[in-house]
């Protein structure tokens, strides 16, 4: 079963939209350090069955290019991925996510 955050990532991701990661937190009723924990399990999951990440959908609230918080990228590259181009990175992921 999914949990809500799962299921408002795919909602998100369905819909090509963003969130940003304060509002996300409200709206399932999780601190932020709650919400990062889980999205950086599922960022685990993610590249453990070889797919886009889920937490690319997320966006510093005031972040003019809409990317997601530094600890995604840093994340990303502990996990094997090449971030060096960030907004191409973000962008391949959110495209594969829309697509699935």
């Amino acid at each position: 079963m999914k949990s809500a955050l799962e299921t408002r990532l795919a909602a998100l991701a369905a819909a090509g939209e963003t969130v940003a990661y304060g509002a996300l937190a409200r709206d399932l009723g999780l601190r932020m350090a709650e919400l990062t924990a889980q999205l950086e399990a599922l960022m685990e999951t993610d590249a453990a069955q070889g797919l886009p990440f889920r937490a690319a959908v997320l966006r510093q609230r005031l972040s003019p290019d809409q990317l997601p918080a530094p600890g995604f990228f840093l994340k990303a590259q502990a996990l094997g991925h090449d971030t060096s181009h960030r907004q191409a990175f973000t962008a391949d992921h959110r495209k594969r996510l829309r697509a699935a």
